[in-house]
């Protein structure tokens, strides 16, 4: 037995690399061909395709219809948020999530920090045709978002400076914060006024709201966002969005051990 067990593992080795390779390089796509993915794999097409056939029965991967495209489906995404330090924070936000798309007609971001960035962990959409596009499992900047501020401006310094130092202050946008020294700035508002905002500095035509969530620690931990197409954004609602962000995550800290929440009460006015 020990033999046979022997002779098969580096074989059984190989394939866990394949599958993990195959479930990389789809993260770094929103779908892929299959020539493309072999590519740039260094696979064979016919062995890709094997994987990826069995992944898909599996419930793991999403073949777009009629093509020869794939993407993760949503089960990975949902194997891996198991691994959040709360894995209760998705299903404890769901309920203020929907309340908040129900009252504000937009769409609602749940996020967390991943690397120097952060990621959208649960999403629910605008009731409307034209909105911010995105999708759970995508990652976005820490420096031009609303979740990403709220993230670094409650954060301790001494990790904030670890996390910023991987961060890529790059530009996408012309409102977009390129400088170090000029996001600090911009942290040292949003902690002051109890809140983060995206200008257009990420996508065009995108405004959002934004809160951190806190753990037992007052620690942050996730950020919840509201954005809304500029057109139909209203400068004079937006304290009431933020009261509303600040309240469901009042009760979300609550739930996940916070005792003494660290925000004051939303500021009367956003800022333009």
């Amino acid at each position: 037995m020990d033999d046979d067990s022997s002779d098969t593992k580096p074989e059984s080795v190989g394939a866990v690399l394949k599958v993990f390779a195959i479930l990389q390089a789809l993260s770094e796509h929103s779908e892929i061909g299959i020539s493309d993915l072999a590519v740039q794999l260094y696979m064979p097409k016919a062995t890709v395709y094997r994987f990826l056939q069995t992944m898909k029965t599996l419930g793991y991967v999403r073949q777009e219809p009629g093509s020869e495209r794939y993407g993760l489906a949503v089960k990975t995404f949902e194997l891996g948020a198991r691994a959040l330090q709360y894995p209760d924070l998705i299903e404890l936000a769901k309920p203020h999530m929907e309340m908040l798309s129900e009252k504000t007609g937009e769409t609602v971001h749940l996020g967390t920090l991943i690397d120097s960035e952060i990621i959208y962990v649960h999403k629910v959409d605008s009731r409307h045709m034209l909105g911010m596009y995105s999708r759970v499992g995508r990652r976005a900047p820490l420096h031009c978002t609303a979740i990403g501020k709220v993230l670094m401006a409650w954060e301790d310094p001494v990790h904030r400076k670890q996390i910023l130092d991987g961060a890529e202050f790059k530009s996408f946008r012309e409102k977009t914060i390129v400088d170090r020294t000029a996001f600090q700035e911009e942290l040292d508002r949003v902690k002051a006024q109890g809140f983060g905002e995206d200008r257009e500095e990420f996508d065009d035509h995108i405004r959002c709201l934004g809160i951190p969530i806190f753990d037992r620690m007052n620690h942050p931990v996730a950020g919840l966002s509201v954005s809304f197409p500029t057109f139909r954004f209203d400068e004079a609602n937006a304290p009431q969005v933020v009261a509303m962000l600040t309240e469901a995550s009042r009760d979300i800290s609550a739930r996940l051990g916070c005792t003494k929440f660290p925000l004051a009460a939303p500021a009367k006015k956003a800022r333009r």
